[in-house]
């Protein structure tokens, strides 16, 4: 069995009192404090992640804009300098390779950041596709990332940034901001559903970066967090999980991510064909909340029903922390996703009532 791979600041998770696990090959914290505490600071106050286990690709050269535009759903050219964009990589079928975030530097000059467990795969299929005057370079050991999020984390970060982080957008970044001697990428954006912002380092320079940032925010409730409460945040949202939401059989149309994916751009994109089809035959099957009527949670994989008829499966579910009831994501058949529609879920041995909701379960109050 292979070794674990840890981050820059694993040595620093026990003297938070971390609980540590074994997610997609990487030894991660689960928990410092509990699940629904750690929630409730990202949703009241601010909660600080160590999420560098996520990958970050250069792509640089002349052609850089003309391969992203062939590479992903999204429409690469609608980016300017200091401007990020979500998408999508799929398959020639319309699955998806994996969700990315693409920060444009320059014309010639891109990051995209992509899933931990997708590294090689989406390297690999990225150099497959990879075009003559295009440099493509993994840079994943080299960056550590971390994630300040909730409403206080503007205040936080405004004590210790030289930068005004409160004129930086949502989806832009600002580079080379020094934080007590670190020179950081900040960028608004996060996974949890609230305002925040994610801060890209070298990684010899994150735990200095992690201790600072706990140590100004310790004053407005600031803890740290684990992947428990990233994943309770992130579903509220009804912000997809790849390898859940999002798979080789799941097409971004299906999980409702149709905004990042660009049929009417110029360039002919990898699925592009499949999903045009997709969306002028119409979706065989949607991704929608469910809310149990019965009591019992709906846990991922757990198979849906109308009578006897499956008619899709669970992806996410759990006890909401926001709304303390018990909800899941579903794909399910189209016929089945109008509002208020009656199910049933198969929660163990038993099929408990359950109806389709709207999502996402929890946006946050702006203003």
């Amino acid at each position: 069995m292979s070794e674990l791979k840890r981050t820059p600041i694993y040595d620093l998770y026990s003297s938070y009192g971390a609980r540590t696990i074994d997610f997609g090959g990487w030894d991660l914290p689960v928990q410092f404090s509990s699940i629904k505490e750690e929630h409730e600071a990202v949703r009241t106050k601010a909660g600080l992640f160590d999420v560098s286990h996520m990958g970050e690709v250069e792509v640089k050269g002349p052609q850089a804009l003309t391969y992203l535009q062939m590479l992903v759903t999204n429409d690469v050219s609608k980016l300017i300098n200091g401007q990020v964009q979500y998408s999508a990589m799929c398959y020639e079928t319309g699955g998806t390779v994996d969700d990315l975030l693409i920060y444009r530097k320059a014309e010639d000059d891109y990051l995209l950041v992509i899933n931990a467990s997708n590294i090689e795969k989406d390297v690999a299929w990225m150099k497959k596709h990879q075009l003559d005057d295009v440099e493509i370079t993994d840079v994943s050991n080299k960056i550590a990332l971390l994630a300040l999020q909730g409403p206080k984390a503007e205040l936080i970060l405004t004590k210790v940034a030289n930068d005004d982080v409160k004129t930086i957008p949502t989806f832009s970044f600002v580079e080379h901001v020094d934080i007590e001697g670190v020179s950081v990428l900040i960028s608004r954006t996060g996974y949890t559903g609230e305002d925040g912002f994610e801060l890209y380092c070298q990684s010899a320079e994150a735990s200095k970066l992690w201790e600072t940032l706990l140590s100004v925010g310790e004053q407005e409730g600031l803890i740290p967090c684990g992947l428990g409460a990233r994943d309770t945040l992130r579903f509220e949202a009804k912000l997809p999980l790849y390898g859940q939401e999002l798979t080789p059989d799941i097409t971004p149309l299906e999980a409702g991510i149709g905004f990042a994916v660009k049929l009417n751009k110029e360039v002919d994109f990898l699925g592009k064909e499949a999903l045009t089809k997709q969306k002028t035959e119409g979706l065989q099957r949607k991704l929608v909340g469910l809310e149990m009527i019965d009591k019992g949670i709906p846990r991922t994989g757990y198979e849906v029903f109308d009578g006897e008829k499956q008619i899709g499966f669970v992806t996410t579910g759990t006890q909401s922390p926001t709304l303390k009831k018990n909800v899941g994501l579903a794909l399910l058949e189209i016929d089945y996703t109008d509002i208020d529609t009656e199910i049933d879920v198969q929660v163990r041995k038993k099929r408990l009532k359950a109806k389709v909701v709207s999502t996402p379960f929890y946006k946050r109050r702006r203003g």
